[in-house]
């Protein structure tokens, strides 16, 4: 089946989302969909899969003009979206899940016993060895999406939309998802995989459409372009290398956690980082990287273990004890636990800093806003005004939020914990720059990440956790993907 989308315009109030967007989609394609937070992508997927209804434009299938105003609509010609936030319902059987709208019935009596049958069988097409009694809560994020995908084609699927597919997965589940994708693409089914990570666009995809500010700015052939085209028309300038050239001067170790432990998470960790360093944790999903930096900064307890800066013994047994000592996390969960989305960004940027404008429990408004305001631009937070919401603002403009409440405490250890997941490639080149300049101002930088390449580029040296014990240690120097993943998956090198 063959999709075109046709000058599609879409606005909302005053703001024109989509500009007159081309898409064409053909059979047993899988065409990667990139862009910008912002560019337009997942509205332009609300459409084709009649979540919102277009302004204007035409949208054909093998040739024929076709409306799609509801999700009915498209599933009546096979188009089903997975969204990159999950849509089930966690409270319910995996049964109950596929079948939501589409139970089958005896008369008016529901048909538990065809439905399990049925589930049986679709989970078994999928490889998933689940019960579909299981309640969903109780699945993996990997399991929950591959459960989605095999709900979509409980009835003939021709279009999948997949959004973000990998962000929240193990490398294990990420591997059994690109077998499904294949195994999909070999009966004809067409797929648009929207995606910030450049790897798995090079890796599954055929084609690879480009949209930014609301506009389809160049259509690719895979195996035709590079990583470094492709970014440059996502930004629309060349943005010449990608990581920077990380020079800052290392002097003497800021921080050092010795034997940290934590039954069930961690054991007899001991980590050192110097001034203008960065120090990359590596390590599988589970592994204890995030586990052993919570408990560093006060926000989950040890059983046992000493922290000392700068050679003197500290105590930290909350995060407000971390802050005194000048260290500060970006956790990864940036919505949850790093900014308060229903607040303005002048006002998530103040929660660590109202010593700097307020005296005798009065607040200096005017400080306070030039305080947002400077970081607002040194930061390059797109939006028009530091009273704007947080939950108004792309991925990558709410991980600079973060980045400048952090930095206006003038931190000396800065703790990272995937600072650039679900980020566009523009603001991860940004946020990279920030990193660098960090450095070179002698913070100490800690940095936890599942993306190698990042990794490898930014950091000095790796330590590797594997089942929360220290696996080892490599030097930027002798590092290399192959020799991080066998020590993640616990080998030695």
């Amino acid at each position: 089946m063959k999709i075109e989308m046709k000058d599609i315009y879409k606005s909302f109030g005053k703001n024109d989302v989509l500009k007159g967007v081309n898409f064409t989609l053909n059979e047993g394609e899988i065409h990667a969909l990139v862009g910008e937070n912002g560019a337009g992508k997942s509205t332009l997927m609300n459409i084709l899969s009649g979540v919102l209804p277009k302004d204007k434009g035409e949208i054909l299938i093998d040739g024929k003009k076709v409306e799609i105003n509801t999700t009915n609509d498209a599933k009546k010609y096979g188009i089903s979206f997975i969204h990159q936030e999950l849509s089930d319902w966690p409270d319910l059987s995996v049964m109950d899940n596929i079948f939501m709208n589409n139970e089958l019935r005896k008369g008016i009596f529901l048909d538990k016993d065809a439905m399990r049958k049925k589930s049986i069988e679709l989970l078994k097409r999928f490889d998933l060895d689940i019960d579909p009694d299981t309640k969903v809560s109780k699945l993996s994020v990997g399991q929950r999406q591959m459960m989605e995908i095999a709900k979509a084609n409980l009835n003939k699927v021709n279009v999948l939309i997949l959004d973000e597919p990998t962000s929240a997965l193990t490398n294990n589940e990420i591997d059994k998802l690109f077998n499904l994708i294949k195994r999909l693409r070999d009966q004809k089914v067409s797929m648009i995989y929207i995606s910030h990570r450049m790897e798995e666009i090079f890796s599954l995809t055929n084609k690879i459409t480009v949209m930014r500010d609301g506009k389809s700015v160049s259509l690719m052939d895979t195996n035709k372009t590079c990583e470094k085209e492709v970014v440059s028309a996502m930004v629309g300038r060349d943005i010449g290398d990608f990581y920077p050239q990380m020079d800052a001067e290392i002097s003497d170790v800021k921080i050092e956690i010795k034997d940290f432990s934590r039954k069930g998470y961690f054991e007899n960790i001991n980590i050192k980082a110097k001034k203008g360093e960065v120090l990359g944790i590596s390590g599988l999903m589970g592994a204890g990287r995030t586990e052993i930096m919570r408990s560093v900064f006060g926000l989950d307890p040890k059983d046992k273990g000493e922290v000392f800066i700068d050679g003197k013994k500290v105590v930290i047994n909350k995060p407000i004890d971390a802050i005194k000592n000048k260290i500060a996390f970006v956790t990864e969960n940036r919505q949850e636990e790093g900014l308060v989305l229903d607040e303005s960004i002048r006002e998530n940027i103040s929660l660590l800093n109202f010593d700097k404008f307020s005296k005798n429990s009065f607040i200096d408004k005017k400080k306070e806003k030039n305080l947002s305001d400077s970081l607002v631009e040194s930061f390059k937070v797109k939006t028009q005004s530091s009273e704007a919401k947080v939950s108004d603002l792309s991925g990558g403009n709410q991980q600079k939020v973060v980045f400048a409440k952090w930095y206006a405490i003038n931190p000396e250890i800065l703790i990272l914990d995937e600072p650039t997941k679900g980020v566009d490639v523009g603001a991860k080149r940004e946020i990279y720059d920030l990193i660098k300049d960090l450095t070179q101002k002698g913070v100490s930088i800690i940095l936890i990440s599942s993306d190698l390449p990042e990794l490898l580029s930014l950091s000095n040296r790796i330590y590797v956790i594997y089942e929360g014990k220290m696996q080892g240690e490599i030097s930027s120097h002798d590092a290399n993907q192959e020799k991080i993943m066998t020590l993640a998956t616990g080998g030695k090198i």
